[in-house]
């Protein structure tokens, strides 16, 4: 590592079940809030995204119109994040702000979908049929190709951040890397500043099929994440996290202040069909980070799922001196979102100079007292990918 900047994260804008932004977070998880709705699109339960006056931040009805809602999410927190580390508006620092999005591949039209359904049934699909309805019926922004892109062309629209731009898509490991190359990028001296996040819109009856298909979704009551060994699942949630990145130098010649450093970002694909390779993963990461301290905090994205969440339980045990935080049993599984917000919420304690207090009734989770210097961020994906990041405090 000699020679590599350091990077701070100078920006959080959050959106989520919880509400907005960074005190309304802080100010709910003390008092350990879970908003959960487990009637609309029951039986299953989601965690919808509180209400919030998007013209905030996308002042134009016509680009609010034009955008899918996970796409009004995103751009609404970047805008968050933007205002948080001061850049807002600056054109000159916004034109060469790098943009690293994790994306899904957008939301379908359920109404299409249901009025191409019922004609089938009908009988009232002859030749050519489906090809004219998708053609007709679909705006033109329904590309397949250009989905998971137009978040980060909506965040250049509305706000202006305007340099190099990448979309990453592959669920929760695209985050992970999203962070990941980043981080690299300003320890390099490739970039000085970038804006780096994901937004998630779990209220969606196609994703609650499509996750259905594989047994993911959880059913019937809630439950905080570890307490699913026998109802397993993750119940999709609704958020938006963006994190502004810069190197200390870049931040110092413009008076920014910190909320904390981010100092590693490190990554795996376990092959998950043979047992424990999940714990095998984490603490192949783990090591790859540097810990050497055998008590702390830790903040992770577990799901629910089974297997996976038990292979996490079992790494968690091996290091019982750091206080876990899952942020799943709260904001409910953001799929990209979840390790940005957990690089939000680490940073988050960090300058608040506390851990928030556990939720979890199963005693996996303990009190810590005492300001936070180092949290490390914990991804493992329902279905592949693993992460882990170290966010310190800035001495």
């Amino acid at each position: 590592m000699t020679g590599r900047k350091e990077v701070w994260i100078t920006g959080i804008g959050i959106v989520s079940s919880l509400g907005e932004g960074l005190d309304a977070h802080w100010d709910a998880l003390n008092a350990k809030r879970i908003n959960v709705d487990d009637k609309r699109f029951a039986p299953y339960i989601v965690h919808p995204l509180a209400p919030v006056s998007f013209d905030a931040q996308i002042p134009k009805k016509g680009d609010q119109r034009q955008m899918e809602a996970w796409q009004r999410i995103g751009t609404y927190a970047a805008g968050l994040a933007l205002d948080s580390a001061g850049i807002k508006g600056n054109q000159e620092i916004l034109g060469r702000t790098d943009m690293i999005v994790a994306a899904g591949g957008g939301e379908r039209d359920i109404a299409v979908d249901e009025a191409i359904l019922s004609a089938d049934a009908k009988g009232n699909s002859g030749p050519g049929f489906l090809n004219e309805r998708l053609m007709n019926d679909l705006r033109p922004t329904l590309f397949l190709a250009q989905l998971s892109n137009l978040l980060a062309g909506n965040i250049a629209i509305v706000h202006g951040v305007s340099g190099t731009s990448r979309t990453f898509m592959g669920e929760e490991a695209a985050s992970i890397d999203a962070a990941r190359i980043a981080l690299a990028r300003i320890e390099s001296g490739q970039s000085d500043i970038a804006l780096v996040g994901a937004a998630h819109n779990g209220e969606r009856q196609d994703l609650l099929v499509l996750y259905e298909f594989g047994d993911f979704n959880l059913t019937g009551k809630f439950a905080p994440v570890w307490a699913r060994q026998e109802n397993s699942g993750f119940a999709l949630g609704s958020a938006g996290v963006f994190l502004v990145l810069e190197s200390s130098e870049h931040a110092e010649a413009r008076g920014a202040r910190p909320y904390a450093k981010l100092t590693r970002v490190v990554a795996d694909l376990a092959q998950r069909k043979q047992a424990g390779a999940v714990t095998r993963s984490l603490e192949a990461l783990w090591r790859k980070l540097g810990i050497v301290a055998e008590s702390g905090a830790l903040i992770t994205g577990a799901t629910g799922v089974e297997p996976v969440t038990s292979e996490e339980k079992a790494f968690l045990r091996q290091h019982a001196g750091f206080a876990v935080r899952a942020t799943g049993t709260t904001f409910g599984h953001t799929l990209e979102t979840q390790f940005p917000l957990g690089l939000a919420l680490a940073a988050l304690s960090i300058s608040r100079g506390a851990l928030f207090p556990p939720n979890d009734p199963t005693g996996l989770e303990v009190e810590k007292s005492g300001p936070p210097t180092q949290i490390v961020v914990v991804g493992a994906g329902h279905w592949q990918g693993e992460g882990m990041a170290l966010v310190e405090a800035v001495k």
